[in-house]
């Protein structure tokens, strides 16, 4: 243990602190330079793991950790070895040049000068191939110490063979000062400082020394250059306190609390100048305060305040100081050798452990990283650094499986673990680029390396950090099951990414662009597809000959996943260019023919992979897709089926928003939309016949389906025109007529010819007696647009009836007929009967939708176009004066304009649905026709014949289009309700009784009847029809009878 002699301060501090400054700014540039131009890319693929203090440089920490190293070796000089100090005698005959010995331990106070180092055999490192730099030169000897003479000392280098003493070999702390790249009077600074503040406190712990503290108290403007330089300083130290004890503090701080705010009040003054540190500023007495309050805080429950100082133990200061530390390990010169001090060294580095809160378990981790980042840092050039590195991570992991870490150990395993994987999993995504050129410091060897630092640090991560995961989204995309170990299954992760990049980049070339993998040059893709066939099987052969072998290390069959990647990928590529052909071409037959020779080699070198396996392979076998060229061209035929499907779809939902119902001639009475569909329907299986492939009867069917649904949904389509319902008039309340004097009767038949327009029940206008006899030769015109548009409609539905009736016949001509050319009659026929097997769903629908659509159309031409005449008219007032005649006028002048727009075979079925709403119509008048209208027995015989007229008209005027057996049938239910209107009222009442009691199936007293529920479904023996009858009875029999049983009110 050594002490500090000749106290005193150097007369010559400025020049000293220019020579120091000169000296390290030198030996930075030297240490930088000899690997600048070869790591620079390196260097910036891996980034530090632990994030960074924004107010702190690499420099400035590198300075702050020496700082604390310096210290804690210092104040550890009671304890087995601490700062040695040998001044120089006047003829430098002690050996010594008054620099100090740091930690010499059991060999006492001469420094390391060693040949062989533990720590490096136990690595693997190799000792160092040039002389070892343990010799003190002219411009690092300068001592401007506390208890140097005075004077700058230096021992003159003696060339070999020259009189005079060998050079003494440099300490400890020389060499540390000289890889930490500390100045001279930096490095006097902190001697001073230090030995002012253990003056009279020998034994005193360094973690117990808030080093930036001290410095500021004893370290003034005079110990400085110029007045900048002290202003920069003394903000590194501020900023060091603000960053250990509150920015990142080990325990939890409250940022609102008192020294915190006074700490940043002097923070603030001190951005703008420097602060005044002497003892009697109240500023610095404000900072001590602040500092010591905040430093020798106590966890809540560990004890009260004062028994730890805590000042740059909080992560992540405490592991970038430390690891500041750990890089000085590496020859400035050679920036891939590792000192062959490195014991002694990283020896006297545990006594920062204390003030730094690091154990082995830390140290471990952050070893690990530093022997990697040099790796990476220096071009990869030095294997043994990997192997080192690997060494390190065996004791990480090791130390991962012990049980209650705390919470800064569980985040710099997982930072240094992550960034490692990260790094060397970037380098095997894509190892054909990184390691397959012969590129410098890379190649088998470093690709090993990097596949044993994936490995190791994923293993450590799956095992021993949880929630962090190994698994990459990607690890599930090819369908083989595991290799059967967890380092196979990553380095087959691997094979098949770095493939894919690898094939990736081969097609680039093809194509002479960017990162793509879409073909979309227009010249000759067929040749492109064919030479890339060539190249993805020279990729495959040097996969096989150059990483397949050192892959079988961890993986049973490397080569055969490679093959199966590729196989996959070229396959993709085929599968894109087949896509976009529309047609069979000799240029498509080349491509399939190049396929499937490559097809043929890829399966030769994965049988040959496979043959040694345990299970012969049959995992990566089950995932290889054959490029089974029919499979292909079936494939490529759905695809053109699919598109051409897509196109006639299109050209459906255009006719749902553009079709209007207006034919294009008189000639075409259908939609244009309908011509569009069949004429694109009649193209594409014209075209799909016409397409050279001969397994495609399978296929018949697919296509047909296809079709049928889009007939069926435009049939549908034509179909969405509304119901029947919509068109029929709502049903009055049922009342009893009023029952007025003879007298009023007889004078209201007597003014009935000065009648003239009444209301009908729905608001509109209906005729009198005058209008109907007298404009009885000029009926209105009333089919409307919107009736005409549903007749063009029903055209439209039986053109599509009749084109898919000829589109079956093809389809079963070209899948039947042609293959075996009948001719007989027997082939006829069987010809005939499978041609009915294709659209039959689409021919129901349209057979469904023509009854639908015209029975629209005829409601609509009765109860809407023709309501002033037929329902709006007829009876109202007085039977006699309100006859069926203009009505039937009408109704004729509508048959006329309905046959000459419909073609002929929607005829038939149009005027029969327009004779059902005709007599519906006339039902309603007599049973629902509201106030206006009332019935006597007197008026039976003309209502008869009014009837017959009608009938009459669809037998005459109908010219053929309705049977008349047809006619009666429909009928049948009308005249059975005329029948009942010439029964009297007791008549009436009487059926009332016997259709109700059978109805309901009750005997009951008469005043006990329910009311009959109203079923539009008229008829003789409905008893809500006799009901209704009785309603518009003129007569007091069924006016009393109405107002006893149900106690219905007269009309008003």
């Amino acid at each position: 243990m050594g002490r500090l002699q000749h106290h005193h301060r150097s007369r010559s501090a400025s020049s000293l602190a220019r020579s120091s400054e000169t000296t390290a700014t030198e030996l930075d540039a030297r240490s930088l330079g000899s690997t600048a131009a070869a790591s620079v890319a390196a260097a910036e693929a891996v980034e530090c793991p632990f994030g960074g203090v924004d107010g702190l440089s690499r420099t400035e920490l590198r300075e702050a950790a020496y700082e604390v190293f310096f210290m804690s070796c210092r104040a550890a000089g009671g304890r087995g070895g601490g700062l040695n100090y040998y001044p120089a005698t006047a003829g430098g005959d002690s050996g010594g040049d008054g620099s100090p010995t740091i930690g010499a331990g059991p060999r006492g106070g001469t420094g390391m000068n060693v040949v062989s180092s533990r720590v490096k055999r136990a690595l693997g490192l190799k000792a160092r191939r040039a002389s070892q730099p343990t010799t003190v030169r002219s411009s690092m000897s300068v001592s401007s110490a506390p208890g140097s003479p005075g004077r700058m000392r230096t021992v003159r280098d003696q060339a070999p063979g020259s009189p005079g003493k060998p050079r003494r070999p440099m300490t400890s702390a020389e060499i540390m000062r000289q890889q930490m790249r500390v100045t001279d009077q930096s490095d006097a600074r902190l001697r001073k400082t230090l030995m002012r503040t253990l003056v009279g406190q020998v034994g005193k712990k360094a973690e117990t020394i808030i080093l930036p503290l001290e410095l500021l108290r004893q370290l003034k403007l005079a110990d400085f250059t110029d007045s900048a330089e002290h202003h920069q300083w003394q903000r590194r130290q501020l900023k060091l306190l603000e960053e250990g004890l509150i920015l990142h503090p080990s325990l939890p701080l409250d940022r609102l609390n008192a020294p915190v705010l006074r700490f940043r009040e002097i923070m603030q003054a001190a951005d703008a100048r420097a602060i005044d540190t002497g003892k009697a500023s109240d500023t610095m007495r404000a900072l001590c305060d602040a500092v010591l309050a905040l430093a020798w805080r106590s966890a809540p429950g560990t004890g009260p305040p004062g028994e730890a100082c805590h000042w740059a133990d909080g992560y992540p200061l405490n592991v970038l100081l430390y690891v500041s530390l750990l890089q000085a390990i590496f020859d400035l010169k050679e920036a891939t050798v590792v000192l062959d001090e490195v014991d002694e060294l990283l020896e006297l580095m545990t006594r920062t452990w204390a003030t730094l809160a690091i154990d082995k378990t830390l140290h471990n981790v952050c070893f690990a990283w530093v022997l990697f980042q040099q790796y990476v840092a220096t071009g990869q050039i030095e294997l043994d650094l990997a192997g080192a590195a690997l060494t390190m991570l065996t004791d990480v992991a090791t130390d991962a499986k012990q049980e209650n870490h705390d919470t800064v150990y569980a985040r710099v395993l997982s930072s240094v673990l992550g960034a490692i994987r990260d790094w060397s999993q970037k380098q095997l995504l894509d190892y054909h680029e990184r390691f397959g050129k012969g590129m410098a410091g890379t190649g088998i060897a470093a690709m090993e390396n990097a596949l044993s630092l994936a490995l190791t640090t994923n293993r450590i991560i799956a095992e021993s950090v949880p929630g962090m995961g190994t698994t990459s989204p990607a690890d599930s995309e090819h369908d083989g099951g595991s290799i059967g170990s967890f380092a196979g299954d990553r380095v087959d992760y691997y094979v098949r990414c770095s493939m894919r990049s690898a094939f990736t980049k081969v097609l680039e070339n093809e194509l002479g662009q960017g990162n793509s993998m879409v073909i979309n040059r227009d010249d000759e893709p067929s040749e492109i597809l064919a030479r890339l066939a060539k190249d993805a099987e020279q990729l495959a052969l040097s996969e096989q000959d150059n990483f397949s072998p050192v892959l079988k290390r961890w993986h049973p069959f490397p080569g055969a996943a490679a093959v199966v990647t590729l196989h996959s990928c070229y396959g993709a590529v085929l599968k894109q260019y087949l896509a976009k052909a529309t047609c069979l071409t000799n240029e498509l037959v080349h491509v399939l023919h190049a396929a499937g020779r490559l097809e043929k080699a890829l399966v030769q070198m994965m049988v040959e992979d496979v043959a040694d396996s345990d299970d012969g392979g049959k995992s990566v076998v089950r995932e290889v897709v054959p490029y089974d060229v029919e499979a292909l061209l079936l494939r490529f035929l759905r695809t053109w089926i699919e598109e051409k499907l897509r196109i006639a779809k299109e050209c459906l939902l255009r006719a749902k928003d553009t079709e209007s119902w207006i034919p294009k001639s008189k000639v075409e009475p259908y939609a244009r939309s309908a011509v569009e569909l069949m004429k694109l329907a009649k193209a594409t299986i014209d075209e799909f016949f016409g397409i050279p492939v001969t397994a495609r009867d399978g296929m018949v069917q697919d296509l047909a389906d296809g079709l049928d649904a889009i007939f069926q949904e435009y049939i549908s389509f034509l179909a969405s025109c509304g119901t029947k319902q919509s068109y029929l008039p709502s049903l009055p309340p049922l009342t009893r007529c009023n029952q007025d004097s003879k007298i009023i009767r007889l004078w209201r038949r007597a003014a009935s010819p000065c009648r003239a327009t009444g209301t009908s029940p729905r608001g509109g206008v209906y005729p009198g007696q005058n209008a109907s006899i007298s404009g009885g030769n000029n009926p209105r015109p009333s089919t409307s647009r919107g009736t005409q548009r549903l007749y063009i409609r029903l055209n439209t539905l039986h053109y599509l009836l009749s084109h898919i009736h000829a589109l079956d016949k093809s389809l079963s001509f070209f899948s039947h007929g042609r293959c075996g050319s009948p001719t007989s009659s027997a082939a006829s026929r069987h010809l005939a009967h499978a041609q009915s097997t294709h659209f039959e769903h689409s021919r129901a629908a349209a057979q469904s939708a023509i009854i639908r659509v015209a029975e629209v159309a005829a409601y609509r031409l009765i109860f809407l176009d023709s309501h002033h005449s037929f329902y709006g008219g007829l009876y109202v007032g007085a039977v006699a004066d309100a006859r069926i005649r203009p009505a039937l006028r009408t109704l004729k002048q509508n048959l006329s304009f309905l046959v000459t727009i419909l073609v002929d075979r929607a005829q038939p079925v149009a005027v029969r649905e327009v004779m059902k709403a005709s007599f519906q119509a006339f039902l309603m008048v007599l049973l629902a026709g509201g106030s206006e209208r009332s019935f006597t027995t007197e008026d039976h015989a003309i209502i008869e014949e009014d009837f017959r007229s009608l009938k009459r008209a669809f037998c005459t005027r109908g010219e053929g289009l309705v049977a008349e057996e047809v006619v009666e049938g429909e009928a049948l239910a009308a005249e059975g309700v005329v029948a009942l209107m010439g029964q009297t009222a007791e008549q009436l009442v009487d059926e009332f009784g016997i259709a109700a009691y059978e109805t309901t199936g009750a005997v009951s007293d008469r005043q006990q009847l329910p009311m009959p529920p109203t079923t539009r479904r008229w008829s003789r023996t409905d008893p809500n029809t006799i009901l209704r009858v009785l309603c518009h009875r003129d007569d007091e029999v069924a006016s009393h009878f109405l107002k006893r049983t149900f106690q219905l009110p007269k009309r008003r």
